[in-house]
């Protein structure tokens, strides 16, 4: 397998009218991996992402997705290229059914090859069970858990090479948040490559391999999670002491290579 980053940003800079949000924003992720995007808010993480998925244009630098420049391409095109996108918010249709939702994340690959289709969403429906059991239920009727479970499994639907995952835990309970952290494992067992922006520091360094911190529009840090000490975290981030402990904690917890870390390192080799 190659060594060439699967995702390579360089420089990118991107903003809405006069104002300037990114000020050249370089980052690369490795296939197989998770990288994660942490800063507080207003750092640029989402706008990063929006970048990413071609939803925001970008000013100047570039976006090469598997070694193609996909700087100007449209979101669509990225999707049948290979990247899905899961966004902040998660956004499903409310008043459509689950299988609704799947079917409709599926557009691309329906147009690509319709055969397809089928074996994708039982695919989907097998890493997804909850989505299985509820295909015909209106998606605004489940808890945030299973919508969030749905937004990836939209996302996963037309499978992709490398999901960009935006805020997931947003809104979520703690008992949803565990539920969608065994969700993204589960994926990353699979060998997709991840891109993830979380608020939720803590959580988000429980899952990712690599972390870039931004600071406006602009990343200041970026490393393998087991190099990072909350010391960094907290000089980059200004994170007060509670969530420093979180954080702490959780950093200490990846000192140790877990085994779906050690199965990817295996497949990436």
């Amino acid at each position: 397998m190659t060594d060439t980053p699967l995702l390579e940003v360089h420089d990118i800079t991107a903003g809405f009218g006069a104002v300037t949000v990114l000020h050249g924003v370089s980052f690369e992720v490795p296939r197989g991996s998770i990288a994660g995007i942490f800063g507080l808010n207003g750092a640029g993480k989402s706008v990063t992402m929006k970048c990413l998925a071609g939803v925001v244009p970008t000013r100047s630098g570039s976006v090469l997705f598997d070694g193609e420049d996909v700087t100007r391409m449209s979101p669509e095109r990225r999707v049948a290229r290979g990247m899905g996108h899961v966004p902040q918010g998660r956004q499903v249709f409310p008043d459509l059914t689950v299988e609704e939702n799947l079917r409709l994340g599926a557009y691309t690959l329906r147009r690509r090859n319709r055969s397809r289709y089928q074996a994708a969403l039982d695919g989907v429906f097998d890493r997804f069970p909850v989505l299985r059991d509820r295909r015909t239920q209106k998606a605004g009727t489940m808890s945030g858990g299973q919508q969030a479970s749905l937004a990836v499994g939209r996302a996963l639907i037309n499978e992709p090479q490398l999901i960009l995952v935006d805020e997931p835990s947003a809104g979520l309970s703690p008992v949803a948040t565990l539920e969608l952290d065994a969700v993204l494992q589960e994926v990353a067992k699979t060998g997709v490559t991840m891109v993830l922006v979380e608020q939720n520091i803590a959580f988000g360094l429980s899952l990712v391999d690599t972390a870039h911190l931004m600071q406006t529009g602009t990343v200041v840090h970026s490393g393998p999670v087991a190099e990072l000490d909350d010391q960094t975290l907290a000089t980059h981030l200004g994170i007060g002491r509670v969530l420093q402990a979180a954080a702490g904690s959780a950093l200490a917890a990846r000192q140790a290579p877990r085994p779906k870390e050690k199965a990817r390192a295996r497949r990436t080799a």
